[in-house]
């Protein structure tokens, strides 16, 4: 009897060569329940990068998918993906997520930054609004989630100012992505940062709890000032969604700990892990073969929480089944529960739009809009534990608050590098970098491959 292979075929796709970033035919296999992906470059030969941990959930994703959102382009296909971006006419996926990075300065210096971030001019405001400007109008001034970045932002001298611009401009919710050094240190700047609510929350790098996740990830020690940062945006009632790079050895252990904390901690509304990406300042002697992934972090949820969340709780989001998975608790009393423990999300998946959002509003709209293909009352019902009839009678900052207060999210989103790049996936990707010369770039291809021409001018 002939040989069979160690491996079990899934699909073919392209990815590209770490060594000369050339694209290069690719198959995507299923290895001892891991997924893989099994390139060949004609130059450098054969190479195997793990793409998911767990094969059963990257293999169920599919039934998640969706017709994707058409979005405005701003450039031609000439070279092809990656090397198109702006976005280009081949890109699958609207911006759910736009990025503006207001400075290229921050006061950390992280050893595992994907930006290189440290000095350089910030963007004046003009630029900035006119960035904002140019998202609202490719997305048919209904952008969704603008997030303000950097470099630190919060170094950048006219930062109230920019938040206030972005309120002005109508973006449903506004993020400042910062970590937290400012917010520890400020407390009057906190309290200006109050006044922005609802609508408005911090999205704060918080890693874990050792001292030695912070010197490893951040350089330094500053566990105690994520506690006052966090202490500080409880006095002022100021949402925030923790967001933790994780790496296999270091953190991977604290996840739910983690979890526990987020719950348990007034105003904090959510919590976005991220594997780490291997591209910016992050050295190459970190074991690339063996990285944790997006499907590992749900197993290790599950394992550290001891089931209350559950692998099965976590659903493909929608807008990019490949790369992010989500799942929303809602308050029951003194308790958060998962919805999808009796809400069937496949059953309803043409009323969600593509978008990391919750707009309970617009999700209301979509079951008028699908009455004939959707059982109305069976979906009023599951729903009702998140969005009670008692919903549609509040008023607009009643209603921002209500999501606020009792609901949850914790997502997990898994940025695209050179070993893991997946063709398919990166045309999916919804979070975009805004550019100065007025492109959206998804933010995994800005990182590998667009980031120093700008950097360079």
């Amino acid at each position: 009897m002939s040989k069979q292979r160690d491996y079990k075929l899934i699909s073919y796709t392209q990815s590209l060569c770490p060594i000369c970033i050339k694209p290069i035919p690719t198959k995507i296999i299923e290895k001892n329940n891991s997924i893989y992906l099994k390139k060949h470059c004609f130059e450098h030969g054969d190479q195997l990068e793990i793409l998911e941990e767990d094969a059963e959930f990257y293999k169920s994703r599919e039934g998640y998918n969706k017709p994707s959102t058409i979005s405005k382009t701003q450039t031609k296909i000439a070279k092809g993906c990656p090397f198109d971006c702006g976005l280009c006419p081949d890109h699958e996926q609207h911006t759910c997520i736009g990025l503006i990075e207001v400075t290229p300065q921050c006061d950390l210096g992280c050893p595992v930054c994907f930006a290189c971030a440290g000095s350089g001019e910030p963007l004046p405001l003009k630029k900035i609004e006119e960035m904002m400007d140019f998202l609202q109008e490719s997305e048919s001034n209904e952008a969704e989630i603008l997030q303000i970045s950097g470099g630190e932002p919060t170094t950048h001298p006219d930062i109230l100012r920019i938040i206030g611009m972005a309120k002005d401009k109508k973006f449903k919710y506004v993020m400042l992505n910062t970590n937290g050094l400012r917010i520890a240190r400020d407390e009057e700047f906190v309290k200006e940062l109050s006044r922005f609510t609802p609508g408005f929350e911090v999205y704060l790098q918080f890693d874990g709890f050792d001292s030695k996740t912070y010197s490893y990830l951040r350089g330094r020690d500053i566990f105690s000032i994520k506690q006052k940062a966090i202490e500080n945006l409880v006095k002022y009632k100021v949402p925030i969604t923790l967001v933790a790079t994780i790496e296999k050895g270091i953190n991977d252990n604290e996840l739910g700990k983690i979890v526990e904390f987020g719950i348990k901690t007034k105003y904090i509304r959510g919590i976005n892990f991220q594997p780490i990406a291997f591209f910016g300042r992050l050295k190459k002697e970190h074991n690339i073969k063996d990285r944790i992934t997006m499907t590992g972090i749900i197993k290790r949820i599950e394992e550290q929480t001891k089931g209350m969340i559950k692998k099965s709780d976590f659903i493909p989001l929608p807008c990019d089944i490949d790369r992010v998975a989500v799942t929303y608790l809602y308050r029951n009393k003194d308790e958060f529960i998962p919805i999808t423990r009796h809400l069937n999300i496949k059953n309803y998946i043409q009323i969600l739009d593509n978008t990391f959002a919750f707009d309970a509003d617009k999700i209301m709209q979509n079951v008028k809009k699908n009455e004939s293909c959707c059982d109305i009352l069976g979906f009023l019902k599951e729903i009702s534990p998140l969005i009670p009839p008692s919903f549609i009678l509040k008023s607009e900052k009643e209603k921002v608050e209500f999501v606020d207060e009792n609901t949850f999210r914790i997502s997990v989103t898994s940025f695209v590098d050179i070993y893991n790049f997946d063709m398919a996936s990166i045309k999916r990707e919804c979070v975009h970098i805004i550019t100065p010369d007025l492109k959206r770039i998804p933010f995994s291809s800005f990182n590998m491959l667009h980031r120093k021409r700008y950097l360079n001018g």
